[in-house]
């Protein structure tokens, strides 16, 4: 078995990720320079097009599809969402009001059949007219709302059901066309009869086979795939064994469907876990001399992905030297591809072997700039244009054709490079050259079609899915955004308004500006979005792992009630002169800190991690936070608190100033010690008041460095005094003084009542309060949503930072009928966290692959330990994550109960601690007994069943709702944060309303006519 000190060290083998864009299709072009002829590309596919527009794609293909459905209308984005859902919906009540709900946004009445069964002149009126037949029938049957689909009478009810269980069984047949079969053996029956076919190019037809399915939640699932993968390799093995591996069917496994934690900051589990089940099957697919490919992952495990490709070409080298079978399937849209191309070349050279290598367009680019951007990465990792896509391929493509160590094999629907690719092995090899081209199974039929009656036809594989159909769902409809999008060769293809030389256009072009704004330039010109770290780049990474070994500096001394006091006075005595400093000026000190901090992200979160127990992503995300607090409150403060003009009559002038209250202060927690802290107090600063500033006990360090950077960025000394100690004693002192003009705090509910009684005690002036507050946050999942989504949400929600954030999960509420499910594969992703200590500077390694960090301090860790041996004695322990024995002390593991009704949850546990509660019935009762809880922070709803997610939001009492995505992480100026009852006062942090409160306001009104008359209005023109 292979160890991590055996493996191949896990570094950066490619360029960084995100490059000039423009540059690199410059380069590019340079290199393809020549070695295209496109007028002979047009000529060649040109009667391919016109070939398919005459004889369209068979009954229910992709092509027919979106012909009469396309994607970006109403009726194809809910025959999309019915498709995607549908199928998983165990119990009926949810299933109708789905339905309803779906189909009622979109009117399929016109794509009805007439009598003659012809469908509006549409190529196949079968599918037209059942499909549309029967939703527009369903819509008539189906209540109106359906969240009452249980009501009515008995007819409507039977005829709703009826409807439903035909919809069901159309889209069942749907998948048929995608998915080549539910078992590997009806695959397989199903691949002989494609070669049986009476079509052209039959005999030239292989198959990869798919084991249809996500990505592995639980070690169970891996474990689960991984079966399907041998049982299929066996199967296809029993056929008989071909030649060579490129004359007989395939398989196609993908890594992250092995292991649970395939990602690169588990490379140790990678190597220790992941890499003897991929030997096994490895090893049975050479003995079969059968091809197995390993599929593509996201960018971010591209490099991890190139190291067990290393670590297989060693081990097949050695052991079976004549196989040629291994493969690996390239993403032409990430920027890297070209050189990808060149490393995995460089792999086979140095073992001696031959790969063959699957060329496809990419199948995630829409989350692939997702992430770029919540990141704040300084570019993209695809291509931003299509077109050039298309030109990385036809590059790819020529790197392929010239490499004896490779066997190519070019996966495509589009037409221009199915003929780009013929042209140039003609030119690199007149004498012919062995390679492929492949299709997915119920894509581009029309095409190939076309393409198979060459007489030079080379084979043709089909990447042939294989599963039950409720687990093709989250696929169908990928495939269908991507072949449906209105950039897509398919969706042209079925508009014949797209004439052939416009659909065969030569991407050998100028690079394109890209229509998509830069990840740093997300929010406009008006502010620029922090900067983030890709931890999967050594190159990133290492200057974040570095700071870890920088020793923390000694905490600042405690300040006495008496330096309390003192600090009051003389911020007081300060605020006049700072208030009237410009408030232009201001501004510019927060912008200047905001850059300063960005300059210094290592830094500051490695400070994060040894002083808070951070984990080094969310280090990296509280510094951009700050970073984007300094940078937006900035912004707010230029655009709304200069002073307004009102209008009025005439000879006068109003207008409104807004000025700062005084001395504000601001007191913030352990558990965001930069963000928090930095957020109270640059607003409470650029709205013209002085700040004392006093940082959780446990993290004064990581305040103080925040201090002294906004003195460096120009803020006076006098403007801001950081005054640390017990909350009790100096924290008192401080809301109890004359001086206090204003009170920001974020913390415990009870605080915050505590400090609400002494501010109202006071004899001085009425001194506001802006508190965020403690929460029983809740996620609402109902049976419609997709367990693994969910998963993944739950996972980070309640145990990411070891649940200690204001808006983590606390209470979890799964629909009964999916309960079972969701809770196991919670369970079982639960036992994939690591625990540990996310500061270790002496196994970077280790520091890394941390999610579970310590919590806050030994008072945090007793507390906790007390209520989780209350829910041991009270609740059902659902699942527990292994802990060390060495981290017992400062670490909770966490851990997942089911109560028995909402009406159990007694406090918030602040801490990695699962309260989870099974419902049926009503949602609407079940949105009551959590608003009953009185807490009102964050929500999250998990349906496809969109009109009863804006219900539930509407319906709830809390400041935060997020849907079908986890609930934490708020971003500045795009999800405001703060709740509402016992979870705080508001305003929202990072939100537009946040400034005024740290205001004062005045109205001048001036008589400008005193002075002998109105001079204004005379000079205008009076008769």
């Amino acid at each position: 078995m292979m160890t991590p000190t055996s493996a191949a060290p896990f570094s950066d083998r490619l360029p960084a990720p995100v490059r000039d864009e423009t540059a690199q299709v410059t380069r590019l072009l340079g290199e393809l320079q020549g070695r295209v002829d496109w007028s002979a590309v047009i000529a060649t596919g040109t009667p391919w097009v016109d070939a398919v527009r005459r004889q369209p794609a068979p009954f229910w293909a992709m092509e027919s599809l979106l012909r009469e459905y396309p994607i970006s209308s109403a009726e194809g984005l809910a025959l999309m969402r019915l498709a995607e859902a549908l199928l998983r919906v165990p119990d009926t009540e949810t299933a109708l009001a789905l339905t309803a709900d779906q189909l009622g946004r979109a009117d399929f009445s016109g794509h009805a059949a007439d009598a003659s069964g012809h469908g509006h002149g549409q190529a196949h009126p079968v599918l037209s007219g059942l499909a549309s037949q029967a939703i527009h029938l369903s819509k008539k049957l189906l209540p109106e709302d359906g969240e009452n689909a249980h009501g009515g009478g008995l007819l409507q009810r039977l005829g709703a059901k009826t409807v439903v269980a035909a919809t069901v069984r159309a889209i069942q047949l749907l998948g048929r066309q995608f998915v080549l079969g539910q078992s590997i053996g009806e695959a397989l029956t199903r691949a002989d009869a494609n070669r049986r076919a009476n079509q052209p190019g039959a005999a030239l037809i292989r198959h990869s086979f798919d084991m249809l399915g996500e990505g592995a939640r639980t070690d169970a699932d891996a474990l689960h795939y991984g079966r399907a993968y041998a049982d299929a390799i066996r199967a296809i093995a029993s056929k008989g064994r071909p030649a060579r591996p490129e004359d007989g069917d395939g398989i196609s496994i993908k890594l992250s469907a092995l292991d649970a934690r395939y990602e690169p900051a588990q490379f140790a589990t990678v190597i220790g876990r992941l890499m003897p089940r991929l030997l096994d099957l490895v090893n049975a697919a050479a003995e079969a001399n059968i091809n197995l490919t390993i599929d593509a992952e996201e960018s971010e495990r591209l490099e991890l992905s190139l190291v067990v490709l290393d670590l297989l070409a060693a081990h097949v080298a050695a052991t079976f030297p004549q196989w040629q079978g291994l493969g690996l399937a390239v993403q032409a849209y990430q920027t890297r591809a070209p050189e990808v191309i060149d490393e995995v070349t460089s792999i086979a050279r140095r073992h001696g072997l031959r790969f063959m290598v699957r060329l496809v367009k990419g199948a995630y680019w829409d989350g692939e700039i997702k992430r770029a951007q919540e990141l704040g990465l300084t570019g993209y990792p695809v291509w931003t244009d299509k077109r050039h896509t298309d030109l990385s391929y036809l590059a790819c493509a020529q790197r392929l054709l010239a490499a004896p160590e490779v066997y190519p094999q070019f996966a495509t629907h589009n037409a221009s490079t199915i003929a780009a690719i013929l042209e140039m092995a003609k030119a690199a090899h007149p004498h012919g050259t062995p390679f492929e081209l492949q299709r997915l199974h119920g894509m581009g039929e029309g095409i190939y079609r076309e393409v198979m009656r060459r007489p030079d036809a080379p084979p043709l594989r089909i990447y042939a899915p294989v599963g039950e159909h409720r687990d093709l769902l989250a696929y169908l409809v990928r495939r269908l955004l991507e072949n449906g999008a209105n950039s897509s060769f398919v969706h042209q293809l079925a508009d014949e308004a797209v004439t052939p030389q416009m659909l065969l256009a030569s991407p050998l072009r100028a690079p394109s500006r890209s229509v998509l704004p830069m990840p740093l330039q997300l929010f406009g010109a008006a502010r620029a979005n922090s900067k983030g770290v890709d931890l999967a780049a050594e190159r990133e990474r290492l200057p974040l792992l570095a700071a870890l070994a920088v020793p923390m500096p000694a905490a600042p001394n405690d300040t006495s009630v008496e330096g309390a006091a003192a600090a009051m006075n003389a911020l007081h005595a300060a605020q006049r002169g700072w208030n009237a400093t410009p408030l232009a000026e201001r501004c510019a000190v927060l912008l200047r800190a905001g850059d300063a901090l960005e300059r210094r992200t290592s830094e500051f979160a490695g400070l994060l991690a040894q002083e808070g127990g951070k984990t080094l992503g969310d280090a990296v995300a509280e510094v951009r936070e700050a970073v984007d607090f300094c940078r937006y409150y900035a912004e707010q403060a230029a655009a709304r608190l200069a002073p307004q003009t009102l209008p009025g009559p005439t000879g006068e002038r109003n207008e409104l100033r807004l000025h700062g209250r005084g001395v504000f202060v601001c007191i913030s927690p352990w558990n965001f010690p930069l963000a928090i802290f930095a957020g109270q107090v640059v607003a409470a600063l650029v709205a013209g008041n002085t700040v004392a500033a006093k940082p959780a006990e446990q993290t004064p360090r990581v305040a103080r460095r925040f201090v002294e950077l906004l003195h460096d960025a120009g803020l006076p000394r006098t403007a801001l005094t950081l005054v640390c100690g017990p909350g009790e004693t100096v924290g008192a002192a401080l809301v109890a003084h004359r001086r206090c003009a204003g009170v920001c705090f974020t913390g415990s509910t009870q605080v915050a009542k505590a400090i609400n009684r002494t501010l109202a005690q006071s004899d001085g002036p009425i001194v506001p309060l802006i508190a965020e507050t403690g929460g029983l946050n809740a996620m609402l999942v109902d049976s419609s949503a997709l367990p693994e989504q969910v998963v993944d949400a739950v996972v980070q929600s309640a145990f990411r930072s070891a649940g200690q954030r204001c808006s983590a999960l606390r209470l979890l509420c799964v629909h009964d009928s999916v309960a079972d499910k969701v809770l196991e594969m919670v369970a079982g992703a639960m036992a994939e966290l690591v625990c540990g200590d996310p500061a270790n500077a002496a196994d970077t390694a280790q520091s890394w692959a941390v999610d579970v960090g310590p919590v806050i301090d030994a008072e945090a860790h007793a507390g906790l330990t007390r209520n989780i041996a209350r829910l041991e004695r009270e609740a059902r322990l659902i699942a527990r994550t292994p802990l060390p024995e060495r981290l017992a002390g400062t670490h909770i593991a966490p851990v997942a109960f089911e109560l028995k009704s909402i009406g159990e949850m007694r406090e918030e546990l602040f801490g990695p601690v699962l309260h989870v509660v099974r419902w049926r019935g009503a949602v609407d009762a079940l949105v009551d007994e959590v608003n009953a809880l009185g807490y009102g922070l964050t929500l999250g709803v998990h349906t496809r069943i969109d009109d009863r997610a804006m219900r539930i939001a509407e319906r709830a009492r809390v400041g935060n709702v997020y849907v079908n995505r986890n609930m934490v992480g708020a971003v500045v100026g795009v999800q405001p944060f703060g709740g509402e009852g016992l979870s705080g006062t508001g305003p929202k942090a990072g939100g537009p309303h946040y400034l005024y409160r740290f205001c004062g306001e005045q109205t001048v009104t001036v008589n400008t006519a005193a002075a002998g008359g109105n001079a204004t209005l005379l000079a205008g023109g009076l008769n």
